[in-house]
């Protein structure tokens, strides 16, 4: 029997957090929705039975109204089958069981659908981690969990290798947006709907002392202006497909029908074995 994941996330301080979020803090949505509406495109197709995934469903309705908008639920509320087109918006980096957000994405969709995903990379939010970390380590002696984990792009391809999407591609966008201060971008952390959520946080306020232990600690000003501070935040995007017959496949290893030394129109040599052992 495999055993349930463990719990990554407070969902209901995740939806506290959600129920805060103003439109205006919404830029890194905005552009993860431009980056889908650019692949959509290219592929060249009209998708008539669209699902989106989101935890922010009113921003997501309007950029694609008509589609059918489901919470980023344990369990997603998908008919298996029914899409053509599943987007996965900017909530799977709080997902305790990312596989199987893709899973049921993939089962949910027709064959030959097409499954796309934007979520926050491993490197956002690299310098507030590494200031609230110094910070809490010099006012409090340790450090407790304040900022998700989030997959590496090496990370994402296997996901969606793993969930069994035919032609899998994960690649990241990154983005240096610059804050007054240290409060001003946990401020904007709030307004986005990206404040701590973590199971395992802790609950208590950040006192004052260790907030300006984290401004001293952090070490990446703004290069324009070295008065404010630049954050990095990296949009990790993934696509795959539900596998179909009429996608092409990769030939079997010995298949080929031609010899490399004929297309290139050179002699062929067999190599001498020159392989041998050492003894321990």
């Amino acid at each position: 029997m495999s055993q349930a994941p463990p719990t990554l996330t407070d969902r209901i301080a995740l939806a506290r957090n959600r129920a805060r979020t103003r439109n205006d803090a919404l830029f890194l949505h905005d552009a993860a929705a431009d980056r889908f509406d650019e692949t959509i495109s290219a592929v060249n197709r009209t998708f008539t039975c669209p699902a989106v995934v989101t935890g922010h469903p009113a921003f997501w309705a309007a950029r694609h109204p008509g589609a059918q908008i489901v919470a980023d639920d344990a369990a997603l509320a998908l008919e298996p089958g029914a899409h053509d087109l599943i987007l996965h918006a900017m909530a799977l980096h709080w997902a305790d069981d990312p596989v199987g957000q893709l899973v049921q994405a993939r089962r949910a969709l027709k064959p030959d659908g097409l499954f796309l995903a934007a979520c926050f990379g491993g490197r956002t939010l690299s310098e507030l981690r590494q200031a609230l970390a110094e910070a809490e380590t010099a006012t409090r002696g340790g450090i407790s969990p304040r900022i998700a984990p989030m997959m590496e792009v090496r990370d994402g391809g296997a996901l969606l290798q793993r969930a069994g999407f035919a032609l899998p591609v994960a690649d990241t966008d990154r983005f240096t947006v610059t804050y007054a201060d240290v409060s001003a971008l946990m401020r904007d952390l709030r307004h986005m709907g990206e404040g701590n959520a973590l199971a395992s946080r802790d609950a208590r306020p950040i006192p004052r002392s260790m907030l300006d232990a984290a401004r001293n600690a952090y070490s990446a000003p703004d290069p324009g202006d070295p008065a404010r501070i630049a954050t990095t935040f990296e949009l990790m995007h993934l696509s795959g497909w539900a596998p179909a017959e009429s996608q092409p496949k990769p030939l079997r290893p010995g298949s080929a029908a031609a010899r490399l030394a004929d297309a290139l129109g050179g002699a062929e040599h067999p190599l001498r074995d020159d392989s041998h052992e050492r003894g321990d």
